[in-house]
């Protein structure tokens, strides 16, 4: 997020067009508030505004969280068990994090550029089935 075209600016983008859908946890959008408040990212409230505001319009909140996970960092826990919960429902919720060490060893904790690599495949596996069947289509009498 500290670079608007990085591979986390990606997906932030993703997020905000409604293409990638945020689970979060009122928990969750404090921690990113107060963290991105820190002066040494130098943002601007208003930014931190629509960060918060995106989430929100677009992301779908996980109301009861169960936070009985224990983390290297206490206040990562939040987000594993946002997603934890989430994939009682939903097995394609993803933790996406610059930090795996944080997290533990789970397929569904990946970096930004690997959601960006499920993302896509996603987008080639939909348009080959869409071109397979506009030809399947045209081959029927």
């Amino acid at each position: 997020m500290l670079k608007e075209h990085s591979v986390p600016g990606t997906i932030l983008r993703l997020c905000a067009k409604g293409l990638l859908v945020p689970v979060y946890g009122e928990k969750m959008l404090q921690e990113y508030s107060e963290v991105l408040a820190r002066s040494k990212f130098h943002f601007p409230q208003s930014t931190i505004s629509k960060i918060t505001a995106a989430i929100l319009q677009n992301g779908l909140k996980i109301k009861h969280v169960s936070q009985s996970w224990s983390l290297p960092d206490a206040s990562d826990a939040v987000f594993f068990a946002v997603v934890m919960e989430h994939r009682k429902t939903e097995e394609q919720s993803y933790l996406v994090t610059g930090n795996l060490r944080h997290f533990p060893i789970k397929p569904f904790v990946v970096t930004p550029r690997e959601m960006l690599l499920i993302v896509a495949n996603d987008l080639l596996r939909e348009h080959w089935l869409r071109h397979f069947l506009r030809r399947i289509e045209q081959r029927s009498p």
